[in-house]
């Protein structure tokens, strides 16, 4: 596992389950930046000075996509991981909705525990050299 001592962007339009998941990751270690919707994710993305280890963001949310968000993120903050957040998550990678993440993109399913959301997060990140 990667351990603590990295920077996530959470993004959730929940603003209860967003909190949560600043409070775990941030017990373990890690630095959170918080955003409710896209465009707010993206202004993250543009104007922090630091490094962005992880994007973590829901799939379906008002104002924009989270795999739209993703790519946009990526093209600012080139080798930003992504691990996308999903209530209709299912076992094969699709969305209940029809939608599709990336062939290869990891998914954590709502509702889940802090143990699950630390082993997801750790899982995508890179180790530290």
């Amino acid at each position: 596992m990667a351990g603590g001592d990295r920077v996530v962007l959470a993004v959730d339009d929940e603003p209860d389950l967003l909190e949560a998941i600043r409070r775990v990751l941030t017990r373990r270690g890690h630095a959170v930046l918080c955003a409710s919707n896209a465009a707010d994710a993206l202004h993250v993305c543009r104007t922090h000075d630091g490094r962005i280890d992880l994007l973590l963001t829901d799939v379906r949310m008002p104002g924009g996509a989270g795999t739209e968000l993703a790519a946009e993120a990526e093209r600012l903050r080139p080798g930003i991981a992504v691990l996308y957040m999903s209530g209709y998550a299912d076992a094969s990678g699709f969305a209940g909705t029809g939608e599709l993440y990336p062939p290869d993109a990891p998914v954590v399913g709502k509702p889940f525990t802090p143990q699950t959301l630390v082993a997801a997060v750790e899982a995508v990140l890179p180790a530290r050299t």
